[in-house]
């Protein structure tokens, strides 16, 4: 794919109301000049970068919204008074996604969310607030080594105790592991990873939640952070892995700026009115209701393109570009494997993690760094995304092979 950034002319920098206007333009020429290989070569991060919001911003800058304040403060699953906002979109977003998470429309409860960090926070405090209510006790938080660094710094911003649980060499959680870190006097929250950071593994929930029943900690609530998995999970064969009923979790987050596509930070928080009946009940009366949420006012441009994205690109053409991701991952395996360059994936990954490839590929490639001394040490990734072609790949491959 090739990406090019037009220089832009956006600001007259003769009129004096535009002055301010004057560095972001500056800024926005340095981007222009940016080689474009730095854009359609970056494999490292788990970025969309070709979804083309185009259509959307046809759409909302000739409605003169760009003009409005709009914001998403409140419930959207409730009755607002304050009307400038866009939480009945946030509502349809959420009751249209929530099936394919196995939650009934009538037993959904969630919101648009700053990122996969907000989703997790809320999590774990939904979570936290539900094992105190239900035991009156704090919950140690059980989570994986290697999970996302979010989960471990919210546990500590919520003064949560927290266990980490040891990994196989692959990055899952062992469960023979999680079944001596478990106290059967706590109540437990666990933290599943659907796809960690660097190797995209995908914690096995049925067999640690055969664990957890026969520990049989006093209370249990599981969390998925789920932030590009639960993405393009949901649109594969294997969407029972983020599925509710068949995993038996009560919280799930996702990030709408990966698999999505969205050009902006944001994700969901999806879980059920069940659980949310433990929650605080703090009654805002210039909401007019109870807000269970931890953040007030939120993003109402988020919802719009969250529903324009799901809408535009359609289940059809969400599962082709999950298909499309899982297939050019096995690729991209198998041609590292055929030059006998040392590489790995998780099953059901779009991540591949190989041995380190070189400063000079790495730059090239935008790919992430890591380090595993039972792999052999320092380790490069590659999350494949729908921008990233066989073409690219074999380019890829290619630069690597020269190194040998």
């Amino acid at each position: 794919m090739k990406f090019k950034l037009n220089s832009p002319k956006h600001f007259d920098s003769a009129n004096p109301g535009q002055e301010a206007c004057r560095s972001i333009d500056e800024f926005l020429e340095q981007l222009a000049e940016v080689a474009p290989e730095d854009y359609s070569h970056a494999m490292g991060y788990p970025g969309t970068n070709n979804q083309n919001m185009n259509g959307f911003y046809d759409w909302y800058v000739p409605t003169g919204m760009s003009h409005v304040f709009l914001n998403n403060a409140g419930d959207p699953f409730s009755e607002q008074p304050f009307k400038m906002s866009t939480l009945g979109v946030e509502r349809k977003v959420i009751e249209f996604l929530a099936p394919f998470y196995g939650i009934n429309v009538d037993n959904v409860w969630g919101i648009v969310t700053t990122g996969g960090t907000d989703g997790n926070n809320h999590g774990i405090y939904f979570g936290a607030q539900k094992l105190r209510k239900e035991t009156g006790l704090a919950p140690v938080v059980y989570v994986s080594k290697e999970s996302h660094y979010s989960n471990m710094r919210l546990c500590d911003l919520q003064n949560l105790e927290v266990r980490l649980v040891d990994c196989d060499i692959m990055g899952r959680m062992r469960p023979e592991s999680l079944r001596e870190a478990l106290d059967p006097k706590r109540p437990a929250l666990i933290i599943y990873s659907m796809g960690s950071t660097f190797k995209g593994a995908i914690d096995d929930q049925r067999l640690l939640n055969d664990v957890i029943d026969e520990v049989e900690p006093i209370a249990v609530h599981r969390h998925v952070d789920a932030a590009l998995f639960g993405g393009y999970l949901p649109f594969t064969d294997k969407r029972y892995l983020v599925d509710i009923n068949a995993m038996g979790f009560q919280s799930i987050a996702i990030s709408g700026h990966k698999f999505f596509g969205i050009d902006m930070p944001c994700g969901l928080f999806i879980t059920t009115k069940s659980t949310l009946e433990y929650q605080k009940a703090y009654n805002v009366g210039y909401l007019k209701g109870e807000m269970p949420m931890i953040n007030c006012s939120r993003s109402a441009m988020a919802p719009m393109k969250f529903l324009w994205v799901i809408k535009n690109v359609g289940r059809e053409g969400l599962e082709r570009q999950a298909r499309q991701i899982l297939e050019r991952a096995d690729y991209l395996l198998n041609r590292l494997t055929d030059i006998g360059w040392k590489a790995w994936k998780n099953e059901h990954s779009n991540t591949v993690f190989f041995r380190h490839a070189g400063d000079e590929i790495v730059r090239r490639y935008s790919l992430a760094g890591g380090y595993d001394e039972a792999l052999g040490g320092a380790l490069n990734h590659a999350v494949v995304m729908q921008q990233i072609s066989k073409e690219l790949i074999d380019e890829l491959i290619e630069d690597i092979r020269r190194t040998m």
